[in-house]
């Protein structure tokens, strides 16, 4: 079958019928045609129709050897540094489509599934494991072209380190009983954005919940069972101009699960704490996942430093020094990124299954920086809009008796009071609006805890040949 277009993605999602509750009531009909989810589901459908274009589509699909069917490039293996270099300029493609914005980007779960696959070898002879699920499920992902949500976060219940998760029903999901069709899971899990949005639900557990539970698996998102209970949403409405990227790209967060079973044909592994921490720690899943994700990045942050300078030529305010630092506090942070991201990629190793790794180290350091970055950089274009960011009428405004008032007071140097408002708009949906401010929270916590991040980074650097280096220097002379 090979990739899909839009239109035959908003089909098969609507087809599905996924059980979702919003504002405590169970959507019935197209979900695509939902308020709260229209806008990110046509968003979404264009990614999918822009990898159809004749233009792009020899750099967003490949063929297997042997096949015509087309697929996705994000599912590509790679082998070479090459490889590496045609999965960053796909990833690129749809990063810019939508300004770095979508975070669970199709592009993302494909990478996920596509890491498992890459070492599936992992789990090879060891008890309770299947890598034949996890290679098939990859197969059909690649060639019906799936999209997929995750969820890997227990409750926030008790964080206390002494807490196990105890209670007489379970709170956070987990193996209940297991019959001879499958995998009996109870209870919830956080955070799946874009729940409900997709073919497909991947659950596993991040290294630090082993305690908790050391299974994996992947099902349709419509198995009975299955719920989707959403937030609030941040869509406040439909229009482009009040709302330029919520209306677009709010992509929805949601707690999933009740009673549910998973077939034994899709089970990964489970039951085996030691396998289970070794795939997710020594598989290809950080070093491909976080070079997806700070691509990613790296064009949300050249949309930030586009705002931030469109803000300064609007109210002409580039002559000062300190608007200057500020905007060059962005560049640095910019061109730090892109710089990590080629030594990554340049610093590439074929790992033990021939799959061409990204170097880790580089990743990791941008991902220790993303959490401090991010929040500085929307407070910067936040301090540059000052109290023009909060005098911000609607388009309906415009479309009313006060707008010679409007076009009088609101106006700008450059450009007239509505292109201005527009502007204005654009940024205060970027940094302070209800999206803006998850968009804020989302970067720093995308990795997880930014000071366990840290840490990660600090116990795996190598350090032994500084170390040795200081320790000659100390003893040169008694040495001479």
């Amino acid at each position: 079958m090979g990739i899909i277009n839009g239109k035959e993605f908003i089909d098969r999602l609507n087809k599905l019928e996924n059980e979702i509750w919003y504002d405590g009531e169970k959507i019935k009909g197209n979900i695509s045609e939902h308020p709260a989810f229209k806008g990110i589901i046509k968003t979404k459908s264009s990614l999918y129709e822009l990898q159809t274009k004749d233009e792009l589509i020899h750099e967003m699909t490949y063929c297997l050897p042997g096949d015509h069917d087309r697929i996705g490039l994000s599912y590509l293996q790679p082998k070479t540094k090459n490889d590496l270099k045609k999965r960053r300029n796909m990833i690129e493609h749809w990063a810019r489509h939508t300004h770095g914005m979508m975070g669970r980007s199709p592009d993302y779960m494909n990478t996920v599934m596509m890491s498992f696959a890459s070492s599936a070898e992992l789990l090879k002879d060891k008890e309770n494991c299947f890598p034949e699920h996890i290679l098939d499920m990859y197969e059909q992902a690649a060639k019906h072209d799936l999209s997929f949500t995750h969820t890997f976060i227990t409750p926030q219940v008790n964080r206390s380190q002494s807490y196990f998760g105890l209670s007489e029903k379970p709170i956070s999901a987990k193996v209940i009983d297991r019959t001879e069709k499958g995998l009996m899971i109870h209870g919830a899990r956080l955070l799946a954005t874009q729940g409900g949005l997709t073919d497909e639900i991947l659950v596993f557990s991040a290294p630090k919940f082993f305690f908790e539970t050391d299974d994996a698996f992947s099902i349709p998102s419509n198995t009975k069972g299955v719920k989707f209970i959403t937030r609030e949403s941040f869509v406040l409405s439909d229009s482009s101009f009040n709302h330029p990227l919520s209306s677009r790209y709010e992509e929805m967060d949601s707690i999933v699960f009740d009673h549910v079973l998973v077939p034994w044909n899709r089970v990964f592994f489970y039951d085996n704490v030691e396998a289970a921490k070794d795939f997710m720690t020594k598989s290809s899943f950080h070093a491909f996942t976080f070079h997806q994700v700070v691509i990613r990045q790296m064009i949300k942050i050249e949309f930030l430093l586009g705002v931030a300078q469109l803000l300064v030529d609007t109210i002409n305010v580039s002559e000062y020094q300190h608007i200057q630092e500020k905007l060059s506090e962005i560049i640095v942070g910019l061109e730090t990124i892109k710089a990590l991201i080629d030594k990554s990629e340049n610093d590439a190793q074929l790992d033990e299954f021939g799959y061409m790794r990204p170097c880790l180290i580089p990743l990791q350091v941008i991902s220790t920086i993303i959490p401090k970055l991010y929040p500085r950089f929307t407070e910067i274009i936040q301090l540059i809009g000052a109290s023009g960011m909060v005098t911000l009428p609607t388009e309906n405004a415009f479309d009313s008796e006060i707008r010679e008032d409007l076009d009088q007071y609101l106006q700008a140097t450059n450009t007239n009071a509505e292109e201005r408002v527009k502007i204005f708009r654009l940024a205060w949906d970027l940094t302070m609006s209800s999206f803006g401010t998850r968009q804020t929270h989302y970067e720093r916590y995308f990795f997880g805890d930014p000071i366990r991040i840290s840490s990660r980074l600090y116990t795996s650097y190598p350090k032994q040949e500084q170390l040795n280096m200081i320790k000659t220097f100390l003893h040169a002379d008694t040495e001479q």
